[in-house]
């Protein structure tokens, strides 16, 4: 067995471990084993009502596509056939990263380290943004594998990371007694919505993928439930939320067209098909 060959298994093996822990800890903070629910963990910092930027509960059902996704991906990259793909050792580690980022930040909620989890998540927002990167370099249109499971994993993670770092922001700084994260107008909270959609703005125009602009504007929308629904009441930040989602949309959208025509025009199915032999 070559050196490269080992470094593909090793790299295989981390992912499938890395993802297999995350699904761990993702039960354990949802009491399935035992931890208490992250609504309720921390003192409540993360509840649907704790914060201006606390999205409303329904948004978190997003977890579930992600991390299905992140076992479809981990699953699939361990087939042989897939060992030693450029794609898979470009963004492998930054998978494997996340993952195991995400289930410290599990761990740092369930233990009350709620400027911890701050770190980390901007980390791991650091780590998705790299991997996103990566992701958009292919030069060739992706199989329906690699744009479900790399494609639209990594994406819809990218996006609601995104969001859940400006809520995590506003969690911390309001479990220290800043008021102003807990109360209209939630000027602190609007500034950082504005933060988070120039981030979804780069994302967008860096990449024109759906997936991460559709967890964007899924967690806006239900932060803008959230302000108009629920208490603490914030109709500024709600409707601050509802105009970034439809910027980030339509900005997605344009590039995402511009992307497909200049597709069409480098030579469409057969440019792709050389690209493809060409990377092997």
């Amino acid at each position: 067995m070559s050196q490269t060959e080992k470094s593909d298994r090793v790299r295989r093996i981390v992912v499938a471990l890395s993802v297999a822990g995350a699904v761990v800890a993702a039960l354990f903070g949802s009491g399935l084993l035992g931890g208490t629910p992250m609504p309720e963990a921390a003192g409540g910092a993360f509840a649907a009502d704790a914060t201006v930027l606390a999205p409303a509960g329904v948004a978190f059902a997003i977890w579930s596509v992600i991390y299905l996704g992140l076992v479809g991906y981990a699953l699939w990259q361990l087939v042989p056939a897939q060992a030693a793909k450029p794609l898979h050792r470009s963004v492998g580690y930054g998978v494997a990263a996340s993952a195991l980022l995400n289930a410290v930040w599990i761990m740092c909620v369930q233990a009350w380290r709620i400027a911890e989890s701050f770190v980390i998540i901007v980390i791991l927002l650091g780590v998705l943004l790299v991997t996103f990167v990566r992701v958009c370099r292919r030069r060739r249109r992706g199989t329906i594998a690699e744009i479900v499971l790399v494609d639209g994993t990594i994406g819809l993670y990218l996006g609601w990371v995104t969001v859940a770092a400006a809520a995590n922001l506003a969690a911390w700084l309001a479990a220290v007694g800043m008021d102003e994260w807990t109360k209209a107008p939630g000027t602190p909270g609007v500034i950082t919505l504005i933060v988070t959609g120039l981030i979804a703005a780069f994302t967008a125009w860096r990449g024109g993928r759906l997936a991460p602009a559709a967890a964007t504007a899924w967690g806006l929308v239900w932060i803008a439930v959230g302000r108009w629904a629920e208490n603490p009441a914030a109709p500024v930040v709600a409707s601050t939320a509802v105009v970034l989602a439809v910027a980030v949309l339509a900005i997605t959208a344009w590039r995402f067209r511009a992307r497909v025509r200049r597709a069409g025009a480098e030579g469409g199915p057969v440019a792709a098909h050389s690209d493809e032999q060409r990377l092997g």
